[in-house]
């Protein structure tokens, strides 16, 4: 049987209603196909950190160029799109700084795809553009990227689906099992009601915590405009996380 689009926002209601509103998404969410197939379905187990921390990665300032944290530089010619600025901080549930924080993002193209073998869609690669960039927050939490802006792309979750263009964001702490990882997105943006993975964050004030503000004040003239997204580890106003990620 073919699933319709109207199928898709059937569900997507559906699971809106269904239990209280939760600040995490959902990890059995239904409209969103692959969610209830992947979810974790027994309690977490404990494991011996020292034996994790061995294989964890390590980090430090001379680890980290600076240049990584403009995607628009990294190649010999200048990628295509629009330029734009992604800035905030990172903080804990008290609003305090969380310095010398390991931020990771990457992305697709202005086209919509993704510089990797899985990604086969019909859109144009951009030789000059990578998506992937990382950089250390400062004293004051602080963090700070040049990109190009997004675009949206198809995927088969259902008919006709289409992502919200966003950006995706890793954050590790002193050890890898200290990671998270989560997606920002762009205001206004006209498919979010048709997203089964933004949606799958029931709660509408949650959601909006993944959405950057445009800020005049980070847009540079004739350059780029830009956008601000600060992002809290701990505490109720936590930033949601990405629903394939949390284990």
């Amino acid at each position: 049987m073919t699933t319709t689009q109207a199928d898709i926002d059937r569900e997507i209601r559906a699971g809106q209603s269904e239990g209280p509103r939760e600040h995490q998404p959902r990890l059995d969410y239904p409209p969103y196909r692959s969610s209830v197939l992947r979810h974790p379905r027994l309690a977490p187990q404990p494991v011996d950190p020292e034996g994790v921390e061995l294989w964890a990665p390590v980090f430090g300032d001379k680890d980290v160029a600076a240049a990584e944290a403009d995607l628009t530089i990294q190649h010999a010619g200048e990628p295509q799109g629009a330029r734009i600025v992604v800035a905030g901080r990172v903080v804990d549930g008290d609003g305090r700084p969380v310095a010398h924080q390991l931020v990771e993002i990457w992305q697709a193209n202005a086209a919509g795809r993704y510089a990797h073998l899985r990604d086969q869609h019909p859109a144009p690669l951009d030789p000059n553009f990578t998506g992937q960039g990382r950089v250390l927050t400062d004293a004051d939490g602080r963090y700070r990227f040049r990109t190009i802006q997004p675009g949206a792309y198809p995927w088969r979750n259902h008919v006709n689906a289409w992502r919200p263009a966003h950006i995706h964001f890793s954050l590790f702490g002193t050890d890898f099992t200290q990671r998270l990882v989560t997606q920002m997105y762009f205001p206004g943006d006209p498919l979010f009601d048709l997203d089964p993975i933004f949606q799958s964050v029931t709660d509408p004030a949650a959601r909006q915590a993944l959405v950057a503000r445009y800020d005049h004040d980070l847009t540079l003239p004739e350059d780029s405009l830009g956008y601000r997204w600060d992002i809290v580890l701990t505490g109720s106003h936590r930033t949601p996380l990405d629903p394939e990620e949390i284990q």
